[in-house]
């Protein structure tokens, strides 16, 4: 039985005579968080929206559980249990918790109408028991009455609660306060342990070496690291993302 969840094998995407990623392969591991890093204009957005399935790749393959994905789109990586957070939560401010939680999964009766006090009651179940969320009193509350650290714990309620298998986190804490930004990062070592993989997008090594079981660096559209933690450290990980693969030579020859 594979361990394998999520698997891109040479994907590559062109925008006319622009070339943004060039066979990139990697796979993304049942329990684990894999640190995706890299400058920018590393290729690292594209290839969130690439796994997302909200941009399609120009060539390469998708692989799902070892099952080869032929139409990956949105909807199908949904069904599989793909979610991203990105950095503004994707949120709607002037909605209640409760129904940012359930937008497009609204729960109905036979008539169409929202099951608005059951929905309530099952995002107040929710934000006890998937996330603890400070400074939350209701799921009525308004999202734009929250924290930047309450609405990312929000959408990631949202997410596991809809039995997302990977979570791919977008530069989450570059707008979050130091207890916030612990707090996600402690919730990415909580879901592992729960069966959830995440991939953790981010600028800040320090964060990415603190929770990731791998980290994998992009530079100008191609992998150039693929590492395990114990097998690397924030001095190579930083030569990487600086000087790109001179970097990683210059680290391991002591130059750097």
């Amino acid at each position: 039985m594979t361990n394998e969840l999520l698997r891109l094998e040479k994907v590559s995407k062109q925008y006319g005579p622009n070339t943004v990623l060039k066979d990139v392969s990697f796979t993304i591991n049942k329990n684990e968080v894999v640190g995706l890093l890299g400058d920018n204009g590393a290729g690292k957005s594209t290839l969130v929206k690439i796994m997302s399935g909200v941009v399609p790749m120009s060539s390469g393959e998708y692989f799902w559980a070892g099952n080869k994905v032929n139409n990956v789109n949105r909807a199908e990586t949904e069904r599989l249990g793909v979610e991203t957070i990105f950095q503004d939560s994707a949120l709607v401010p002037q909605m209640t918790i409760s129904r940012n939680i359930f937008m497009g999964r609204e729960m109905t009766n036979k008539l169409g109408f929202m099951k608005i006090k059951e929905m309530d009651d099952i995002a107040a179940e929710v934000l006890d028991s998937v996330v603890t969320i400070e400074g939350i009193k209701s799921p009525k509350q308004l999202v734009q009455s929250l924290s930047g650290g309450q609405a990312q714990a929000v959408a990631i309620a949202r997410a596991v609660h809809f039995n997302r298998s990977l979570l791919i986190l977008d530069e989450p804490t570059s707008a979050l306060a130091v207890r916030a930004t612990e707090a996600l990062l402690n919730y990415l070592t909580q879901l592992k342990s729960e069966g959830v993989s995440s991939v953790l997008v981010t600028h800040n090594l320090h964060h990415a070496f603190q929770v990731c079981d791998r980290h994998i660096v992009m530079n100008h559209g191609k992998k150039i690291l693929d590492v395990r933690r114990e097998d690397t450290s924030v001095e190579e990980l930083t030569a990487a993302v600086v000087e790109g693969q001179t970097g990683v030579d210059r680290f391991r020859k002591g130059t750097f």
